[in-house]
């Protein structure tokens, strides 16, 4: 009987140290995947302020001017999650029929699986739509038309 307690111990001894061995490892396949997003400038953009929302939290802001034509971020996912919702906000100047024009840049989308993924922040329509795109895989972001809410107007 003693013999059988022994290694009924050794063996609840050994399954813990085995069940601990493991947490780092799986802490490790647990962690957050991350993603990167590109602003570039325009040819006829003179600057460029705009804000990439994950979640409804504020994860990168792009400062584009003359002197700084691209800028790229890495964008960690929230844990856990495979699909995350983005807005994009901003302020794009442009040079128009030899005019300076401020445009207001709203808009927002779903990424899906975006771990691992290049995106970039594409404008279109004149420069008041802005969202996120992968050449690469076009279903890695949806988008959808209109102004996002999270997107507030500007502090200055």
């Amino acid at each position: 009987m003693v013999g059988v307690m022994k290694s009924k111990r050794a063996l609840l001894f050994s399954s813990l140290l085995f069940s601990c061995a493991l947490q780092p490892a799986l802490a490790q396949t647990e962690a957050p995947g991350t993603f990167t997003v590109t602003d570039e400038r325009a040819p006829e953009e003179i600057s460029e302020i705009s804000r990439l929302y994950i979640d409804g939290n504020l994860v990168a802001t792009f400062h584009l001017g003359l002197s700084k034509s691209h800028e790229t971020t890495t964008v960690p996912l929230p844990a856990g999650r495979f699909d995350v919702d983005y807005a994009l906000c901003g302020e794009i100047t442009i040079v128009h029929d030899g005019h300076q024009e401020t445009h207001r840049v709203s808009s927002e989308g779903q990424l899906h699986h975006p771990e691992g993924h290049a995106l970039d922040a594409v404008g279109s329509n004149n420069f008041t739509d802005f969202f996120l795109v992968d050449y690469n895989d076009e279903t890695v972001a949806t988008h959808r038309h209109g102004r996002a809410a999270v997107c507030a107007a500007p502090s200055t």
